[in-house]
């Protein structure tokens, strides 16, 4: 799956983003991202998948925790993971995933690294699966381009200082960490497909 870039693409009022999308996709992650948080075998087989390729072993691994999100896409380009939803008609993907920008290093993803991510992000998916008005406030800030919003929304569940910088991207968002026991810094995304 290639990498998203930082475009500002609008989609018309039907396509654009809804906390029912923000929902059905946390509820689904939510287990994966605990299994990552708390089972460092776990975590380690899944980066190793990651790294290898084997979508067959990913596969497995996330639905043996995340069924729901195991039957989504899911991709790797050997430095993270993508697993994309249906979620809006007509035809309107989201994907979410953990990846180290590309161009950075090739083969690596770190089981550490993605622990801590994980541990950060889990407040805020699990606001917005079971907080119905937080999640059309986010989805509302992020489709009027509304930085500062989206911002101070975030980073009230994610406190972390490792958290560098939150942007809105392509009809959704995106989580720069860095940790000073990695070399790299990882993206988390949560975005729209473009097609």
């Amino acid at each position: 799956m290639p990498y998203r870039g930082t475009s500002r693409k609008k989609g018309s009022p039907h396509q654009r983003l809804h906390a029912k999308t923000l929902q059905k996709i946390s509820a689904a992650m939510l287990p994966f991202y605990k299994a990552i948080a708390i089972r460092r075998t776990f975590a380690i087989q899944w980066s190793r998948a990651v790294v290898q390729g084997n979508l067959d072993r990913m596969k497995s691994l996330l639905c043996s925790v995340a069924p729901f999100a195991a039957k989504q896409g899911l991709g790797t380009n050997g430095i993270g993971y993508f697993i994309s939803f249906f979620t809006q008609p007509p035809m309107l993907y989201y994907t979410n995933g953990t990846t180290i920008p590309p161009g950075t290093v090739q083969f690596t993803f770190e089981p550490k690294v993605h622990r801590a991510i994980a541990k950060a992000v889990f407040p805020l998916y699990r606001e917005l699966a079971r907080n119905q008005s937080f999640a059309s406030a986010l989805a509302k800030a992020i489709n009027r381009q509304d930085q500062r919003a989206v911002h101070v929304m975030i980073r009230s569940l994610i406190p972390s200082s490792a958290l560098k910088s939150v942007h809105i991207e392509d009809d959704g968002f995106a989580l720069l960490f860095k940790y000073p026991f990695s070399k790299y810094p990882y993206r988390h995304l949560l975005f729209r497909e473009f097609t």
